[in-house]
C-alpha cells in the first residue's frame, strides 16, 4: 500500500506510459488534418471578424462551418453559440432525422439523462417527441455493447426511419463505442434497411481517434463546442455536422424554417471559434493523458477504473469506482481543490435539472460547465461512480488528480 503521493505518482507514470505515446501519435495526425483544412479554406485574420443583428453574409461563421465539414467528414456543417448545450444541438440533430408518424431508433439502450425530456420522459411540456407524433424506441445493451441480434430485428420494424448511436457512456457503466465500431454498427444496419440514417451522439469522443464516425459511415454527428472541439477557448455553443439536407433540417430547428442557419451573428466570437478548433486534438490529448493518469493511479490503490491506464480511449471519460458515497465525495471535493478558479468551493449533491439523482460536480472551470477543462461528477447512487474528465494541460489535470488522491487517502 502507497504512503505517499511521490511514490504512487512515479508507479502511475509507469503504468500509463505506453498510452501517451498513441495519444501523442492520434494529436500529431489530427492536427496535420486540421492544419490543412485551414490551409484549403484560406483562413485570413478578416474571418475573425464578427457580425451583429440577423448575422447575414457572415462569412467567417460560413467558413469556420466549412473547415469544421472537412474536419469531420460531413458535407455541411452548423458551428453555433446558439446552440445553448450540446443537448439542444442533439436535440435538433434528432428532430431532423425524423418526423410526424416515424419512429426514432436508439442502439444504444436509453437516452442520456438531459434528452430524456425530449423523447417523452418527466413530463415535459412543449416541443417533445410526444408533441410532435414522433415514436422513441431503444434497444438496451447487452453486457454493456450494442446487441447485435436485438438490433437487427428492431430495424425491420417499418416504423423505424432513423437509427440513434450515443458514442460515449454518459452517466452508464459501459464502454465507449470507436468510430469503428460506430462503422460496424452502420453496416449491420443498412444491411436489414439499406438507406437507413444513422445519427450519433459525439460528445466527448472527437479527436480521441484518427477518423470520426462519419468517416465510418453515420449520416449525423451532434456535440457541444465546450467538450472537445472548442479546444478550452469557446465560451458556449455546438455543433451539427453530416449530410447537407439533414444539416439544413437541423438548422430550422435551431431557429425556424425558412431561416435555418441563415441567421444568427458571430458577435466577435469567431476568432476563439477558430482558434479553438486548431487546438481541439492538442487539447483533447491533454485530457486523454489526464484521464490515463487518474486511471493509473486509482487502479494503483485498488479501485477499478475504466478504461484502463493502457487501454485505447475513444473518449475523454474516466470512470472510477468508489462503491459508496464518502470515498467518492473526498476524491471529488479534492479535484475542486486542485482547480484554477472557485478552488476554495465544497461540491455538495444537489438536485441538478435533467437528472433523476442528485449529482455533486467539481468544476472549477474558466467556462461555465465546460467538460474540456477538468472536472469529474457523479450521481449519488450506487455503485457511486465518478466521471472524470479534461484538463486543459496535462500538467495541471495531473496536479488536480494528485490533490483528488491526497484528499481521497488522507495524507
Amino acid at each position: 500500500m502507497y504512503t505517499d503521493l511521490d511514490t504512487l505518482a512515479r508507479a502511475a507514470d509507469a503504468r500509463a506510459a505506453s498510452a501517451f505515446r498513441r495519444i501523442d501519435e492520434t494529436a500529431s495526425a489530427r492536427t496535420a488534418g486540421v492544419l490543412e483544412a485551414f490551409s484549403a479554406e484560406r483562413v485570413a485574420a478578416a474571418d475573425f471578424a464578427g457580425t451583429t443583428g440577423y448575422g447575414y453574409d457572415d462569412t467567417g461563421r460560413d467558413k469556420l462551418e466549412r473547415i469544421f465539414a472537412r474536419v469531420m467528414g460531413g458535407e455541411r456543417a452548423l458551428v453555433r453559440t446558439t446552440f445553448v448545450n450540446g443537448t439542444h444541438a442533439i436535440a435538433c440533430g434528432m428532430f431532423a432525422c425524423v418526423k410526424s408518424g416515424e419512429t426514432l431508433l436508439s442502439l444504444t439502450g436509453g437516452v442520456y439523462d438531459t434528452l430524456e425530456t425530449v423523447v417523452g420522459r418527466h413530463g415535459a411540456v412543449g416541443g417533445t417527441f410526444a408533441d410532435y407524433g414522433i415514436g422513441f424506441a431503444a434497444v438496451p445493451l447487452r453486457d454493456g455493447a450494442p446487441d447485435v441480434c436485438a438490433v437487427r430485428a428492431a430495424v425491420r420494424d417499418p416504423a423505424v426511419r432513423a437509427c440513434y448511436i450515443q458514442r460515449s457512456r454518459g452517466y452508464g457503466d459501459r464502454r465507449t463505442l470507436s468510430p469503428a465500431e460506430i462503422g460496424a454498427l452502420c453496416a449491420l444496419v443498412r444491411e436489414e434497411r439499406p438507406g437507413m440514417t444513422v445519427m450519433v451522439d459525439n460528445c466527448y469522443g472527437e479527436f480521441c481517434d484518427l477518423d470520426e464516425p462519419l468517416h465510418r459511415g453515420a449520416d449525423l454527428i451532434c456535440g457541444s463546442l465546450i467538450k472537445n472541439p472548442g479546444g478550452g477557448l469557446a465560451p458556449a455553443g455546438g455543433y451539427v455536422c453530416g449530410r447537407a439536407e439533414l444539416v439544413e433540417r437541423a438548422a430550422a430547428r435551431m431557429s425556424v424554417p425558412g431561416i435555418g442557419g441563415e441567421c444568427g451573428a458571430s458577435l466577435g466570437v469567431n476568432r476563439l471559434l477558430y482558434q479553438g478548433l486548431f487546438l481541439a486534438p492538442h487539447m483533447t490529448a491533454q485530457a486523454l493523458k489526464t484521464a490515463a493518469f487518474a486511471a493509473a493511479c486509482l487502479a494503483e490503490l485498488g479501485y477499478e477504473v475504466s478504461p484502463a491506464a493502457d487501454e485505447a480511449r475513444s473518449d475523454i471519460i474516466q470512470v472510477l469506482r468508489f462503491g459508496a458515497p464518502e470515498p467518492l465525495l473526498r476524491f471529488v471535493r479534492g479535484i475542486q481543490a486542485g482547480a484554477p478558479v472557485d478552488s476554495f468551493a465544497t461540491p455538495e449533491p444537489w438536485a441538478m435539472p435533467g437528472y433523476d439523482d442528485p449529482v455533486v460536480m467539481a468544476a472549477g472551470a474558466f467556462i461555465q460547465g465546460s467538460s474540456i477543462e477538468l472536472s469529474c461528477d457523479a450521481p449519488m447512487r450506487a455503485p457511486y461512480l465518478a466521471y472524470l474528465q479534461g484538463g486543459l494541460t496535462y500538467e495541471s489535470g495531473r496536479l488536480g488528480v494528485l490533490r483528488g488522491v491526497k484528499e481521497l487517502m488522507g495524507w
